[in-house]
């Protein structure tokens, strides 16, 4: 088996260049990175991560602590931090939180028992001081929600400003009974979007309706039997804003069902197909790949800067994508 002493020899460079090579650190002029690479292949060369691991006493390797890994958000957000990663040659651990808090700590603590340099997570309790310990040796970004009862790095979306846009979007062409279908305030995310939701009602000089808030579904069956409901009251809603996209994937086969699916709806967060669907639906784009490049670019400047203390959260804009759904204002008879 090949080693970077010969790789360095082999390139006509220090052994500490080749490191430098391996680890796509600055400052390696692209001649001498060629030369290095092309020394790796012809040798075969392959870095032993297990005897970096023992001289740093850590692996290397991130942890990623997300609440759903078959969430489409999460999971394009997780291969775009993989990505990077490894463009790093560093390994990516990956854990599903689910939704009850209590179990966050243990989750994460078992991540972290790997002795990794850094983790990304989602924070789904009300109390992340547990990681202050672990920080003084492991880089720590929070991604989606902000943490609580410590101070990290965040990178979030503008929830708030997000479904201000898309209930502004629906008053603004004249649905004045606009439900809000989410799961629980208990969860930033859906806290802000409602607060957006409220804020975009009270603008338009709209009183707000309770009938037409259903907070609790968690699954998309839940989410389904929600808009019944809802389609049930004496005065229906007009328009609906779902503030996720499991809610969304819910609600159209249900509106479609009861005779329904041509009524305007706008989604926080695209799905995979949605586009298919006829009508689309309108959507709040997240841009869960821009969310997994800041946060990795983030964790890695940690990484490479360990004694850097100024800590910052970074809200990223989405935008309102219309489609079908929304196209056209509504009638006299919703208004």
């Amino acid at each position: 088996m090949s080693t970077m002493r010969q790789v360095a020899e082999r390139a006509g460079v220090s052994a500490k260049t080749v490191s430098r090579v391996i680890n796509n650190a600055q400052y390696v002029s692209s001649d001498v990175r060629h030369r290095v690479e092309t020394a790796i292949a012809e040798l075969n060369y392959v870095p032993n991560l297990l005897a970096r691991t023992f001289r740093s006493g850590r692996d290397a390797a991130i942890g990623v602590a997300i609440p759903d890994i078959s969430d489409p958000f999460f999971a394009t957000l997780t291969r775009e931090v993989e990505q990077i990663a490894r463009s790093r040659g560093v390994a990516v651990f990956i854990t599903s939180l689910g939704q009850n808090g209590a179990e966050e700590q243990g989750r994460v603590e078992a991540l972290l028992g790997r002795q990794l340099t850094g983790l990304i997570t989602t924070p789904i309790s009300s109390d992340q001081s547990y990681l202050r310990p672990w920080q003084d040796r492991t880089a720590v970004v929070f991604i989606d929600r902000s943490p609580s009862k410590i101070t990290a790095d965040t990178v979030l979306e503008d929830d708030h400003g997000g479904a201000y846009k898309a209930t502004e979007h629906l008053t603004g062409h004249g649905h004045r009974r606009v439900a809000f279908i989410g799961d629980s305030v208990a969860t930033a995310t859906t806290a802000r979007r409602l607060v957006g939701y409220q804020t975009a009602l009270h603008d338009a000089g709209i009183a707000e309706d309770p009938r037409l808030i259903l907070l609790g579904p968690t699954t998309q069956l839940e989410a389904a039997e929600a808009v019944i409901d809802l389609l049930s009251l004496d005065e229906p809603p007009t328009a609906l804003f779902s503030s996720n996209a499991w809610c969304t994937i819910g609600i159209i086969p249900a509106l479609r069902a009861a005779g329904h699916s041509a009524i305007p709806l706008i989604s926080f967060g695209d799905f995979p197909l949605a586009e298919a669907i006829q009508p689309p639906p309108s959507v709040i784009d997240q841009d869960p790949v821009s969310v997994g490049r800041v946060a990795a670019t983030r964790l890695f400047e940690r990484i490479d800067h360990p004694n850097r203390r100024l800590k910052r959260t970074i809200v990223l804009p989405v935008p309102l994508i219309i489609r079908g759904s929304c196209c056209a204002p509504a009638s006299a008879g919703e208004r």
